[in-house]
């Protein structure tokens, strides 16, 4: 079982390597293909371009680490504190107010938005669970991008999930009110 202390270190010696810590294990993650990487770099600057000039909050890509609350047990005890998970969504969201100040070190909350971009070799049932887990958690929104289907899926807790196509408008009125990003301007550009 690793913690978050070997994670560190393990980083420390190897500051090419992208991980998260999952249940005691460290997976290494692979680097996207490009179009997964554009879309998530076009996602986070569309949110950014929105939130920072109106001081909402942070925006991040995929290698900002959040050390994740403590998990309860089947037996309502609280798991130990060094099992706790460190993940890193794509991109992430989190409203000023619960971070006013970035810290130079990974962060101890869960975001108030997750998304995640199927990749190539990604599978979507581990992406949704990461969603899940996240939303468990405390976060507000999880969204799913799968570039393969053209399609971003919005999850809420206890809600059904909400799939978005094309000419579709992707809002988060309770997290950002007024923004609106249509889903095909997430799809990279084909340049003649």
């Amino acid at each position: 079982m690793f913690t978050i202390s070997d994670l560190e270190q393990l980083q420390a010696e190897h500051p090419e390597w992208q991980m998260e810590l999952v249940d005691g294990s460290i997976l290494i993650m692979g680097p996207s293909d490009y179009i997964s990487e554009e879309i998530g770099v076009e996602l986070a600057r569309q949110l950014a371009n929105w939130v920072r000039p109106r001081k909402l909050g942070r925006v991040t890509g995929s290698s900002a680490g959040f050390i994740l609350p403590r998990l309860e047990t089947e037996n309502g005890n609280i798991a130990d504190q060094e099992k706790r998970n460190l993940r890193a969504p794509d991109v992430s969201f989190v409203r000023a107010e619960r971070l006013k100040i970035s810290k130079r070190d990974f962060v101890e909350l869960v975001p108030d938005l997750m998304v995640e971009i199927k990749s190539k070799s990604d599978r979507i049932k581990p992406l949704e669970e990461k969603i899940q887990l996240f939303l468990e958690l405390g976060c507000t929104v999880g969204i799913l991008i799968d570039p393969d289907k053209l399609t971003l899926t919005v999850y809420r807790l206890h809600q059904e999930p909400i799939i978005l196509e094309n000419n579709d408008k992707l809002t988060l009125p309770d997290l950002l009110p007024d923004w609106e990003l249509t889903v095909s301007e997430l799809w990279p550009p084909v340049f003649e």
